[in-house]
């Protein structure tokens, strides 16, 4: 059985750990809000790729950006990657914020993650159907995920 010094220190650590992701994800959205404004201005998306106009949302998601990483120009393959490495940092952080107890930490990790999904499907949305709506979305969803985590930072501290 884990004494109880024990447990504190794993829970100090995850602390620790949940603070110094939190800060790598926030300078990757201000990195991804950079990109992305990058490929708005100077990316010509063709208007057929594989996953253009598909009939099933969730394997066009995954033919468009196969298609982004693989034949894409720089900027929109750097977009696509940072955007899965913020997927990823999103996801560890709410296991880290499970793990550390902390309602503050869960509710930003949450709430941070569904902003970061909600950009990511609809940066999506908008390389498959190319609908402006999407692209509107997805700046919505980079909101959702910047405030909580930059709240939730501040107020952990």
């Amino acid at each position: 059985m884990q004494s109880v010094s024990t447990r504190i220190d794993a829970t100090k650590g995850s602390r620790s750990m949940l603070r110094t992701i939190t800060v790598v994800i926030l300078l990757l959205l201000a990195i991804q809000f950079l990109i992305g404004m990058l490929v708005n201005l100077f990316v010509t998306i063709p208007n057929s790729h594989p996953g253009t106009k598909a009939a099933e949302y969730f394997s066009g998601v995954v033919q468009g950006d196969v298609w982004a990483l693989t034949h894409g120009q720089l900027p929109l393959v750097l977009h696509v990657i940072t955007g899965i490495l913020l997927f990823l940092g999103a996801s560890i952080v709410i296991g880290l914020a499970i793990a550390s107890r902390r309602r503050a930490w869960i509710v930003t990790a949450v709430l941070g993650w569904l902003g970061i999904v909600t950009a990511g499907f609809n940066g999506a949305s908008f390389l498959n159907y190319g609908e402006n709506f999407s692209s509107l979305l997805m700046a919505i969803g980079f909101l959702l995920a910047v405030i909580p985590y930059a709240i939730g930072f501040y107020v952990t501290r």
